[in-house]
C-alpha cells in the first residue's frame, strides 16, 4: 500500500476481519485464512474508501442490505483471483476431444446437443480453448449442435472475457495457426473472431448459491478446474453437489491437476482415460 493510501486507510480490526471473512465464506463458500489478512485488509480499504465510509460497521451494513448489491459484487470482483492463460493443462483437452466427447456423442440422440460448462470461467481462456480444441481436434465437431457456457462469479473478468482481447502471454501455448485461423492480430495482442465469442454464452454464477445455480442443467461436461482449492470442506462437498445436479447421468467433470473429486464426494466415479482421470457421474444415476 502507498504512503497516502496507508495514512487515509479506515481501520479494519480483528473482530472486523473475522466478521467480514465469515460473512464472505457464507455467500461465496471461499474461506480467506489468517494469512490473507493484508490481502483482505487491503481490499476493503479500498472500498470502504470508495464508498466515502470510514467506519467499518457502518460499511459492512450497507454492503450487506444494499438492495441492488453492487457493493458487494464489486467486493467480490477484488476478492477473487483471475489469472490463466490459454491451454492451461492441455492434456484435459486432448482427453475432452479424443476420448470424453466421443463417448457423449455415442449416447446422444440426433439432434440433441453437447453441453459443457466452464466454471469458473475467469477472464474466458478456458472456454476458448475448449471452442479451439474442438475446431481444430474434434472430426464430429460438424455433426453436432455444441453450447459451451461459461460462467465466472465476477462481472468484471466476463466483461473482459465477452469481448475476447487477449496478450501474448495468455496465448502463448496456442499453436500458430490456431492463433491464425481463430484470432484478429492486434496492435496489443489477439482479438477472439466474432463468430466464437458469439458462439459462447457468458453468464455470472455464484457456485455456493442454489439460487444462482439452478438454471444450469443438462450438461455432457463440467469443468471446474482450480477453484475447489479456495474452499473448505463444507463448500467443497456443496459444489460437488451443484455440479452433480448440472450434469446429465454419464456425464464429465475435469478438475485442475491438485484437486481430487474422490476426497471430496462419493457421488462420481473416477475414469482413467490414456490422456487424463476424470470423474464421470453414474450413467444409471436419476435426473
Amino acid at each position: 500500500m502507498n504512503a497516502p493510501l496507508a495514512r487515509l486507510a479506515p481501520a479494519v480490526s480483528d473482530d472486523d476481519f473475522s466478521r467480514f471473512r465469515d460473512f464472505f465464506y457464507r455467500r461465496t463458500g471461499i474461506m480467506f485464512a489468517d494469512n490473507k489478512r493484508y490481502f483482505v485488509d487491503k481490499r476493503l480499504q479500498e472500498r470502504m474508501l470508495t464508498s466515502g465510509q470510514r467506519d467499518f460497521r457502518i460499511y459492512f451494513n450497507m454492503m450487506r442490505f444494499q438492495a441492488s448489491g453492487q457493493e458487494f459484487q464489486d467486493l467480490v470482483n477484488l476478492m477473487t483471483v483471475n489469472e490463466t492463460y490459454f491451454y492451461r493443462e492441455e492434456y484435459q483437452f486432448r482427453c475432452l476431444v479424443e476420448s470424453i466427447l466421443p463417448e457423449v456423442a455415442r449416447r446422444k440422440a440426433r439432434g440433441e446437443p453437447v453441453r459443457i460448462w466452464s466454471v469458473p470461467c475467469a477472464t474466458g481462456e478456458e472456454p476458448y480453448s475448449i471452442a479451439f480444441q474442438l475446431l481444430d481436434n474434434w472430426p464430429e465437431v460438424d455433426r453436432h449442435d455444441v453450447e459451451i457456457v461459461a460462467s465466472d462469479i465476477d462481472t468484471n473478468v466476463l466483461a473482459q472475457a465477452r469481448r475476447g482481447f487477449y496478450g501474448e502471454r495468455a496465448v502463448q501455448h496456442v499453436p500458430v495457426e490456431t492463433l491464425r485461423r481463430f484470432t484478429r492480430r492486434t496492435r496489443d495482442g489477439y482479438e477472439v473472431i466474432p463468430a466464437i465469442r458469439d458462439s459462447i454464452a457468458f453468464e455470472r454464477v455464484n457456485l455456493s448459491d442454489p439460487l444462482s445455480t439452478r438454471q444450469f442443467r443438462g450438461f455432457d461436461v463440467v469443468f471446474c478446474r482450480n477453484l475447489l482449492i479456495y474452499f473448505d470442506e463444507a463448500s467443497r462437498r456443496d459444489a460437488a453437489q451443484t455440479i452433480y445436479e448440472a450434469l446429465v447421468p454419464g456425464g464429465f467433470v475435469c478438475l485442475g491437476h491438485s484437486e481430487s473429486m474422490s476426497r471430496i464426494s462419493s457421488l462420481f466415479a473416477i475414469r482413467k482415460f490414456a490422456e487424463a482421470i476424470v470423474y464421470q457421474k453414474p450413467a444409471d444415476a436419476e435426473e
